[in-house]
């Protein structure tokens, strides 16, 4: 494994200072290490064409010590392979010994300690093609790791490092870092979204598939939210900036794939306890192998310990150990390219083995932009007065419901009254305000139980049939009901055919939770295709169903928005956010984030994760298939300490080029298992 960068604690190897993102000021993400970089260690690139520079020189001198041989000439022969050595082993040298200063042994250690026990013995040639393998398996391996943190990078490069700012009635272009909040930034046709901001003047269509994944670009107006690493495609568009440029929805994905490396898998956690104990029982065997043969059968001392060189090399786990960052961090990769962003490689292993599903209703099986389709008074109110009314007290909620019931006001031309007080929020129910010294209150049906009052039999048939349609009924009224409001909240289009991909995908139950009402929940689920419904849930009876889902072994994923359902997606095994572009508490609090509104991601997100999982699995019995092998081949005289070395770096190679086709898997159908 030598000097790959990348390579997991414990088997580490020589350090590489990842690479720096000047135009955005965030470290480019490298892959976990589990040992901080040493002072003055090389950026990756650098490191990479050194090594293979060096390992170019190794082949020369190995080549110029053979004619050196074929000439008879001592001297010069060995003074090649001595370069050889130099060239070849320098950075596994340096990585090893570092390694031994920090107490731990690692592959570079019991590569270097083969080769120069090769030439204790004479055996010159043979510890320089050991090196120039080793070294070569390095450069290999840096190449193809390095495809798979370009995938990561490449998010780094989307955000220009300039912005076109309008200050004091001239456009003027500064560096990324000066730009203000509440300025208004200039974006031209074909130039990058510097910040994420608002829409203020202009019309354009912008490419959001860098940050959210969406395949057709999206129409932007006045009001519009637009984001950094963005494309505006034709007209020029007039933004007003709402976040600063380090806080921005590609910074955070930026920060959050970067400590998604960090975050092991549950294999490799397992792996990591037990390569230390692993490598002391090679160098133990080796000396074994080395010794024993000669005090119990006399064997000659030579041949003894180049066969126990060979064990070494045999035996010492690369491939094992790569197994599984290549797979997950090809996974992340191919993932955050196209809107999944997995926060560690935990969550790849852990949504595989879900088997489980429960999805919120609103923003995740529906559209999630509701609209008002009934107005509907009672005791004598006017449809404008109680669309007034309600839109008054809904001005200060944060629930999905109030933004429609605003909208449809204000399309109607109604003025929003200003004096509303006491206003307090009553958890899965709705609101109560004060509204010019009167108390109303709004809500849903649960609300309207605790207020005390009652409906006629005649109003309760009305709402059983909006409720029917899958329309939500919203009631306004002070000391009695002064009305209600009906809005519907539309399927995705896309909603039945995930919830069928998930079934393809041996998903064995799908879950609506909703805090709307029976009807309505019966109504939505039918038509999403769910094989089951819990309707009137609080945030905390979210967390108890899904609690329930969890018993008897199951292991859940919970999908929702991130804010009214972050108890939920904390207690899942995995929990997943929908449509988060911008949506900060959904990139806080979930595991899986879905940048897009795209619900068909999901079962993608989940193919990906089991496809990363069969991965690890061949890989791993790939490498540990080659070391029994050798072993074996090692102690019964069968292979040279080349050959070995051949295999060994083989296996490694593969192991690397197996988890790299990760980043191959695309969103599409699944296929059902016969």
């Amino acid at each position: 494994m030598g000097t790959l960068a990348g390579t997991p604690a414990g088997i580490s190897t020589s350090a590489q200072a990842p690479g720096t993102g000047a135009a955005t000021g965030a470290r480019i993400p490298a892959p976990p290490r589990g040992e901080p970089a040493p002072p003055g260690a090389r950026p990756a690139w650098r490191q990479r064409h050194s090594g293979a520079l060096l390992t170019g020189a190794c082949l020369f001198f190995i080549l110029l010590g053979r004619v050196a041989v074929g000439l008879g000439w001592a001297g010069p022969a060995l003074g090649a392979y001595l370069l050889a050595y130099l060239s070849g082993g320098y950075f596994a040298a340096v990585a090893g010994f570092a390694s031994l200063r920090r107490l731990r042994i690692d592959v570079d250690l019991l590569m270097v300690l083969a080769a120069l026990g090769a030439a204790a013995i004479g055996q010159w040639q043979e510890g320089a093609v050991l090196l120039f393998l080793f070294s070569l398996s390095n450069a290999l391996q840096s190449y193809a790791m390095d495809r798979t943190r370009d995938a990561i990078r490449k998010l780094v490069d989307l955000r220009p490092p300039e912005a076109l700012v309008r200050r004091g009635g001239r456009e003027v272009r500064i560096p990324l870092e000066e730009v203000r909040l509440g300025e208004t930034v200039v974006v031209r046709p074909g130039e990058r979204v510097p910040v994420d901001g608002k829409v203020v003047d202009g019309a354009s269509t912008v490419d959001q598939s860098p940050i959210t994944g969406e395949a057709l670009p999206v129409e932007k107006r006045p009001g519009a939210q637009v984001f950094a690493g963005t494309i505006n495609q034709h007209g020029v568009l007039e933004v007003r900036v709402t976040r600063p440029p380090e806080d921005t929805t590609l910074a955070k994905i930026i920060r959050m794939v970067e400590e998604a490396q960090t975050r092991r898998a549950p294999t490799q956690r397992i792996i990591d306890r037990i390569e230390q104990p692993y490598a002391i029982g090679v160098i133990a065997l080796t000396a074994l192998a080395a010794v024993v043969p000669v005090v119990l059968w006399g064997q000659p001392f030579d041949t003894s310990f180049y066969r126990a060189m060979t064990l070494m090399v045999a035996a010492s786990p690369c491939a094992v150990v790569i197994a599984t960052p290549a797979a997950v961090l090809s996974a992340i990769g191919a993932g955050a390219r196209r809107g999944v962003l997995f926060k560690g490689g935990v969550y790849v292993e852990t949504l595989a083995a879900a088997d489980v599903v429960a999805l919120d209703k609103t923003g995740t099986l529906t559209e999630g932009r509701p609209r008002v389709t009934d107005v509907i008074p009672l005791n004598h109110l006017a449809e404008d007065e109680l669309l007034q009314l309600a839109a008054s007290v809904e001005r200060l909620s944060e629930h999905p419901l109030a933004e429609p019931i605003i909208q449809a006001a204000r399309r109607r031309g109604l003025e929003l009254l200003d004096d509303i007080q006491d206003v307090q929020a009553v958890p899965g129910q709705g609101l109560v305000a004060r509204v010019n010294g009167r108390r109303f209150w709004i809500g849903n049906e649960r609300l309207l139980r605790n207020e005390g009052n009652g409906l006629v039999a005649a109003v309760r048939d009305r709402v059983a049939e909006l409720e029917a349609e899958g329309k939500t009924v919203v009631f306004l009224g002070a000391e009695e009901p002064l009305g209600m409001l009906a809005v519907v909240d539309t399927l995705r289009p896309d909603a039945r055919q995930a919830v069928e991909e998930l079934h393809r995908l041996d998903i064995r139950r799908t879950v609506m939770l909703t805090g709307d009402n029976h009807r309505v929940a019966r109504a939505i689920a039918a038509r999403a295709g769910v094989d089951g419904f819990q309707a009137e849930l609080l945030p905390e009876d979210k967390v108890t169903a899904v609690r329930d889902l969890q018993r008897g072994g199951a292991r859940v994923i919970m999908v929702g928005d991130g804010v009214n359902d972050a108890p939920a997606l904390a207690t899942a095994q995995v929990g997943v956010a929908m449509g988060a572009a911008g949506t900060d508490v959904a990139l806080e609090t979930a595991d899986v984030v879905l940048m897009s509104d795209d619900l068909p991601m999901l079962p993608y997100a989940i193919r990906l994760s089991r496809e990363a999982r069969r991965v690890i699995m061949q890989s791993l019995g790939l490498a540990l298939g080659v070391i029994l092998v050798l072993v074996a081949a090692a102690l019964t005289d069968r292979i040279s300490l080349s050959a070995g070395v051949i295999g060994h770096e083989g296996s490694t190679v593969l192991a690397i080029l197996n988890g790299l086709r990760l980043l191959a898997v695309r969103p599409g159908p699944a296929r059902a298992r016969g």
